[in-house]
C-alpha cells in the first residue's frame, strides 16, 4: 500500500451531493482516491456523479459512516479543516505544513485523515475535539468563503506537492520504536479518563467539559503509543478500583 492510499479525505454532513462529486474530482487530479462520507444529508445522485467528471470510481468507492469518530477510528493523525476560531484550542497549521505532516505520517506507515465540515456551518466543536490539529486556508478575510471542493483542492494539492518534493520521513527500521496509538484507542482512553474523574469527584460540582478539553489537547499533542495508552488505562483502572473500595467503606 502506498503512502497516498493511507490518506483519506472525510466529508462530514455534506448538504449538496454535487459538492461531493466536485470534491472527488479535486482529489483525483492530485492522485488521491480515499474519499469517506459521514452522515451526508442526501444520497449520491446523478448530479454528484456528473460533477465528479471522471472520478466516478472515487465517488463510488466512498464508504459512508454515521459519525466522524467511526470514520477516523483507525487514524493516527486527524486534521480538521476550519475557517473559524472556535472554543476548541488546537494547533493551527497552514495547508503546506499540513500536507507535509500528513505525507510524513502516512509513510511511517499510519492512517491519516483530512476532515471537512458542512458547507454552511463547518465542523462542530465536538467534531474538532476529535482532531489533532486544525488546518486554516489563509484566504482574503474580506471574502474568505471557500466552497467545499475548492478547500479539498487546496489540501489535495499540498499533499501532492509534499509527495513530489520528497517531504515524507523515511519509514522506521523494522522493530524500531513503538506503534502509535490509533484514534479509537485514544477515544477509549478519554472515555475512561472522564469516568475516572467522575468517580473520584475531581470536578467537585464544576462542569467537566473544560478539564476534558484540556486533557484531550494534552494527550493529542503527546502522540502516545499503544503501550503508553495501555499504561495510562491501567493506572486509571486502579484509580477506579480504589474509588469503588472507598465508596463501599463509606456505605
Amino acid at each position: 500500500m502506498s503512502a497516498s492510499t493511507r490518506i483519506r479525505f472525510v466529508l462530514v454532513g455534506t448538504q449538496h451531493p454535487g459538492n461531493i462529486g466536485a470534491a472527488a474530482r479535486a482529489m483525483k487530479t492530485m492522485g488521491l482516491s480515499r474519499l469517506v462520507l459521514v452522515a451526508p444529508e442526501q444520497p449520491l445522485d446523478e448530479v454528484a456523479f456528473r460533477r465528479s467528471a471522471g472520478a466516478e470510481d472515487v465517488l463510488g468507492d466512498a464508504p459512508v459512516f454515521a459519525t466522524l469518530a467511526e470514520a477516523v477510528a483507525d487514524c493516527r493523525l486527524v486534521l480538521g479543516c476550519t475557517a473559524r476560531a472556535r472554543r476548541v484550542q488546537l494547533e493551527e497549521l497552514l495547508p503546506e505544513v499540513a500536507g507535509q505532516r500528513a505525507v510524513a505520517r502516512a509513510a511511517e506507515p499510519a492512517e491519516v485523515a483530512f476532515v471537512f465540515g458542512r458547507e454552511r456551518t463547518g465542523l462542530s466543536n465536538d467534531e474538532l475535539q476529535l482532531c489533532h490539529a486544525a488546518v486554516h486556508i489563509p484566504s482574503d478575510p474580506e471574502f474568505s468563503s471557500l466552497n467545499l471542493a475548492a478547500a479539498v483542492q487546496v489540501l489535495a494539492y499540498e499533499v501532492r506537492m509534499a509527495q513530489l518534493e520528497g517531504q515524507a520521513a523515511p519509514p522506521p527500521e523494522p522493530g524500531y520504536g513503538e506503534a502509535p496509538a490509533s484514534h479509537a484507542q485514544l477515544e477509549g482512553l478519554f472515555g475512561q479518563f472522564g469516568d475516572t474523574l467522575d468517580q473520584i469527584d475531581f470536578h467537585k460540582g464544576r462542569a467537566p467539559e473544560s478539564a476534558m478539553r484540556k486533557l484531550r489537547r494534552l494527550f493529542m499533542k503527546a502522540d502516545l503509543s499503544e503501550q503508553e495508552v495501555r499504561l495510562l488505562r491501567g493506572i486509571l483502572s486502579d484509580a477506579q478500583r480504589m474509588a469503588r473500595l472507598a465508596n463501599e467503606r463509606q456505605n
